[in-house]
């Protein structure tokens, strides 16, 4: 379980957030509803149990840039750390062919925002059958199992990336 102080958030993040049975849940100026959810996955790295970062535009509004909706991401995404030393994983939506978008602008949010030399983000992409798909995990570099995490995640990248289509 993950502990998180929604006081330590507050104080980073620029929009009011709420925590809701979903996780959590805030508006921005223009009225956009976003939603932050952590699902623990079946799967260990090196040993830590690995959550999934999910991010949701509840009603798929058009969001137009707003520094403040990523200052608030990346306070909840912040809290995860102070509070475990498990892994974050970040896969990309592809239900829009958008994916390799989102994938570079949480990438460029994080590595803008975190703290130099506190994480590391290894990130893996394929194809298949003409659809994109990309994933990341973020390992706080105090992790004392960074080392076994990052070996095997890059080697389950590797057997993807190299599997043949069918």
């Amino acid at each position: 379980m993950i502990d998180f102080s929604l006081r330590r958030i507050q104080q980073q993040a620029p929009y009011e957030i709420t925590i809701t049975e979903g996780g959590f849940v805030f508006r921005t100026d223009c009225g956009v509803l976003y939603n932050i959810s952590f699902e623990k996955e079946d799967m260990v790295l090196g040993g830590c149990d690995v959550y999934q970062l999910i991010l949701q535009n509840v009603a798929h509004a058009h969001a137009a840039f707003d520094i403040n909706v990523e200052r608030t991401i990346l306070a909840v995404v912040h809290e995860f750390f102070r509070s475990n030393h498990d892994v974050l994983l970040y896969l990309c939506d592809s239900s829009d062919h958008r994916e390799e978008a989102r994938n570079r602008l949480f990438l460029m949010w994080f590595k803008r925002n975190a703290e130099s030399g506190k994480f590391t983000i290894c990130t893996a992409n394929t194809h298949v059958e003409g659809q994109g798909f990309y994933a990341a995990i973020i390992v706080d570099n105090l992790n004392p199992r960074l080392a076994d995490i990052t070996a095997e995640f890059e080697e389950t990248a590797n057997m993807l990336t190299n599997k043949p289509e069918e």
